[in-house]
């Protein structure tokens, strides 16, 4: 059996050697001041009760070593086996009394290669030889399920007598295992104490520091031993004191653990404030009873300034994202101003306004300013956290929308005359604490000012809030001066817009015209919605409505281009197939370098075709007949025209839609319809029936449902209309015209056929003469005479077919000559040679307005009179005539 150095003494009365060695280390009594006597004798604890079979380890006083190591005893018989067994040796070595009891330890605890050694040893013990050791040791396995222990104690075998005399022997058994453990402990202990980094504090029941390490030394001052019996009062102040009192005697009573514990403190020597980390834990004996508590701190102060910074920062970026995020979703100037107080307060300052230049505002090209930083200002937007008044305690409140300056001595003015951050001082008194001034500075120009304020309680601006300060103020201005741009350009294309539109309510024969025209919102671009009323010859009228698609200064632009080309194109007297057409091929030129004559040319080079632009519109355009009630639509991509005869419920024209204007390749068709008398027709743009909110199908059944009275008066129509739908969304333009039908009377129209022989001239004449003459027309007599022969007398001479001749009584009296002849009359000047050639001068002479134009079965020349009550003087024919000579 191996063995660490052991010792072997021979008793001469061994039991007597070991009852004076149990009782004390010198063998004398014990004395009232040693602690261990009177706890032996008067136990200052009560033990704890036993429950039946469980082995308790200590039932002495707090502090023997006996609450931390494993003691056991067994007793030998004279034959060398066991014939006693503790229930410490149960636990010990995992054995019953039953099991052990008769056991032969040697051959039960002691591995094979050893035993001799040991019952040679067993022998010297049973002869009366002490023996003390350290012995490793087998469990043996009783069970038999193969699974034998191994262990190392320390045996303290006492030789003594039995009753009989004989020789026995007493083993008292420590566990090796349990002493390296304490080894190792108390160099933990050791470390903690001596070499940790970590501030360690041994708290007392009393909440009274029993020990200090190093490194808490260090930090407070003085050695570890200094330390000993102070409070937490002698190191925090009263109000941390009860707080952190509070947490140690709950760990203390509870048994909770607290970690992370925030505390905050100075050192001795400094008035800075530092932060500690503290984790708490109550400390037990090894009886499981509480002698106090751990303290283990970290010092975080640098951690924490670091975090400090790492949150500001993050903050100022998530401040930065969210003004991103909101500032300049409104092209509107003073929208703008408001979107940056909602970001900057309350999550950078408690109270903040924006001041913007009143020329700005005004829409001035130059809108800085005064240079010395005193120019008129307007109040936009103020935001407070704290109170509804600006500005309490610091300068004088200014309400908004108010005009104002600041004196040229002023840090505002300061900041405005040069463009750089001022910071004002707080006044005594006041509710602020520190005001930033910043100037809004956008492409080199400043166009305002806005100022950040802190109430007093919040933290005042440092450096880094003072490059927050500038870069929301600088984001906001390049937004404002974005909405200044987009604003002027909006006011530029609606007055364009508004210019090319007709003036007022336009007027037309057999007609009653209203309309009306909403552009959209500030925050959306003007539209290229359009429409027009065309006066065409023979009492006629062309109604137009259109829409180019795109927004802004182009959009405007192309609409005037299409609606000049449409007034052109209408006094061609085209028709409508004819006219949409002809405007397919100008908007497909629009946006060609070359204009529309290179976009009709196939051979267009590539890089002309790179720098062109797609310019697309819809459109409608319709000739109304006044004396037949026939109106003949043509439609290029546009929402149908709305009809409402009297009696009748509103209805949706069926016009074919045809393709848009720009897109070409397609022919436009017509379709022909007899309107009844005071029969309504409304012509629209799709903002009147579309929006985000309301499909288009559900917009034109809200319109057609709106059309339900259509003998109101039209200007009541219109208005009824726009107050009934959606017309307030201002997404879009909203373009409306409606014409109430009223043909012209029977008795108002003169219609002759002339067979086609010189005398028709003369009956010509005397038709004309005696329809004016029915009308009260006597001043237009001989004028009419003289014109209606010469249209009759070119008929016969240059035309083909029968002769129509028709006179037209409305606001002027039109003349018109039919035959079917197709070649148009054209006008020339005779020489002073020439006997004829003078008719068409002399109708251009006589009458207000002449021309001529194609029908299905021929041609068409026409003149038209102003009548007497008009206020036009007529020319005198005979100084006409004079005047060709």
């Amino acid at each position: 059996m191996s063995e660490i150095p052991a010792k072997a003494t021979e008793s001469e009365d061994p039991s007597g050697g070991a009852m004076a060695d149990a009782t004390t280390g010198d063998g004398a009594a014990p004395g009232p001041g040693d602690a261990s006597a009177e706890a032996l004798i008067e136990p200052s604890v009560e033990a704890p009760a036993e429950a039946p079979g469980e082995v308790v380890w200590q039932s002495s006083p707090p502090g023997s070593i006996y609450d931390y190591i494993k003691v056991a005893s067994f007793s030998i018989g004279p034959d060398g086996l066991v014939d006693q067994w503790s229930l410490r040796a149960e636990q010990l070595f995992g054995i019953t009394t039953e099991q052990a009891l008769g056991m032969d330890p040697i051959e039960a605890f002691v591995a094979e290669d050893k035993r001799e050694l040991g019952q040679r040893k067993m022998a010297e013990v049973l002869d009366g030889r002490e023996w003390t050791g350290v012995v490793p040791f087998r469990i043996p396995d009783p069970e038999g399920t193969g699974q034998a222990a191994e262990g190392l104690a320390e045996v303290y075998v006492m030789p003594t007598r039995t009753e009989e005399g004989e020789r026995a022997a007493v083993c008292i058994v420590v566990d090796v295992r349990t002493l390296r453990r304490i080894e190792t402990d108390l160099a933990a202990s050791q470390a903690i104490f001596g070499q940790s980094p970590f501030g360690f504090l041994l708290i007392d029941p009393d909440l009274r520091i029993r020990r200090a390490n190093e490194q808490f030394a260090s930090t407070f001052g003085g050695t570890a031993d200094d330390h000993r019996g102070r409070t937490v009062k002698d190191y925090l102040s009263p109000g941390e004191c009860q707080r952190v009192a509070a947490t140690l005697r709950r760990v203390l009573e509870t048994g909770e653990s607290v970690t992370e514990m925030l505390v905050t403190g100075t050192v001795p020597g400094s008035t800075e404030r530092r932060h500690w980390s503290i984790n708490l834990y109550r400390v037990h004996s090894g009886s499981g009873r509480p002698i106090g508590i751990a303290w283990l701190g970290t010092d975080i102060t640098r951690r924490r300034a670091a975090a400090r910074e790492a949150a500001a920062a993050r903050r100022n970026l998530a401040l930065l994202n969210e003004a991103g995020a909101r500032i300049g979703n409104s092209l509107d100037l003073e929208t703008t101003a408001r979107e940056l107080l909602d970001v900057a307060v309350p999550g950078f300052c408690d109270l903040a306004s924006v001041d913007l230049y009143q020329g700005l505002l005004a829409g001035d090209e130059t809108p800085p300013g005064l240079a010395d930083g005193s120019a008129e200002l307007r109040r936009v937007a103020f935001a407070s956290a704290v109170a509804d008044a600006p500005f309490i305690g610091g300068p004088e409140s200014v309400n908004v929308g108010a005009v104002h300056h600041y004196a040229f001595n002023s840090p505002l003015a300061d900041a405005l005359r040069t463009a750089r951050t001022q910071a004002l001082p707080a006044e005594e008194g006041g509710l602020i604490q520190s005001t930033l001034a910043v100037p809004m500075v956008a492409h080199d120009t400043v166009v305002g000012l806005v100022q950040f304020s802190r109430t007093k309680g919040s933290e005042p601006f440092g450096e880094r809030d003072r490059a927050l300060a500038v870069e929301l103020a600088a984001r906001a201005a390049v937004c404002i001066d974005n909405a200044r741009l987009y604003r002027r350009e909006h006011e530029r294309a609606l007055i364009l817009q508004r210019s090319l539109l007709p003036p007022g309510d336009p007027e037309a024969s057999g007609l009653d015209i209203a309309c009306r025209y909403l552009p959209g919102n500030a925050a959306t671009e003007v539209g290229g919605d359009w429409f027009d009323v065309i006066e065409l010859p023979g009492h006629r009228t062309a109604l137009v409505v259109g829409d180019v698609m795109g927004r802004g200064l182009r959009a405007a632009v192309a609409m005037g281009e299409l609606r000049t080309a449409v007034r052109t194109l209408a006094l061609l007297d085209l028709e409508p197939a004819e006219v949409l057409s002809a405007l397919d091929e100008i908007a497909r030129g629009l946006g060609t370098p070359g204009g529309t004559q290179q976009s009709t040319r196939g051979a267009r080079q590539s890089r002309d075709a790179d720098l062109s632009e797609v310019y697309l519109a819809t459109c409608v355009y319709a000739v109304y007949d006044s004396v037949t009630r026939r109106i003949t639509f043509a439609n290029a991509g546009h929402l149908p025209p709305v009809l409402v005869e009297p009696g009748e419920s509103a209805l949706m024209l069926d016009v074919p839609p045809g393709m848009p204007l720009g897109v070409g390749g397609e022919p436009f068709e017509e379709v022909e319809v007899e309107l009844a008398e005071g029969a309504l027709l409304a012509l629209y743009t799709d903002g009147l029936v579309e929006s985000r909110d309301h499909p288009l199908d559900e917009g034109l059944q809200a319109f057609v449902g709106a059309l339900t009275d259509p003998s109101s008066p039209l200007e009541d129509v219109c208005d009824h209309i726009l107050n009934t739908l959606d017309t307030h969304h201002g997404e879009d333009d909203i373009a409306l015209l409606m014409a109430r039908v009223q043909g012209l009377p029977a008795e108002s129209v003169g219609d002759w056929t002339l067979p086609r022989e010189p005398r028709s001239v003369g009956k010509a004449r005397e038709y004309a003469r005696g329809q004016l003459i029915s009308w009260d027309l006597e001043p237009l007599v001989d004028t009419a005479e003289l014109l209606v022969s010469e249209l009759v007398t070119n008929a016969l001479r240059y035309g083909e077919g029968e002769i129509r001749l028709r006179l037209l009584l409305d606001r002027t009296l039109v003349c018109e000559v039919w035959d079917a002849g197709l070649v148009q009359p054209r006008r020339r000047r005779a020489r002073d040679t020439d006997e004829g050639g003078r008719g068409l001068q002399l109708v251009g002479l006589l009458s207000a307005a002449w021309g001529s134009r194609r029908t299905p079965r021929g041609k068409t020349v026409w003149f038209e009179l102003p009548l007497p009550n008009g206020g036009k003087a007529l020319a005198d024919p005979a100084e006409a005539l004079l005047s060709l000579f």
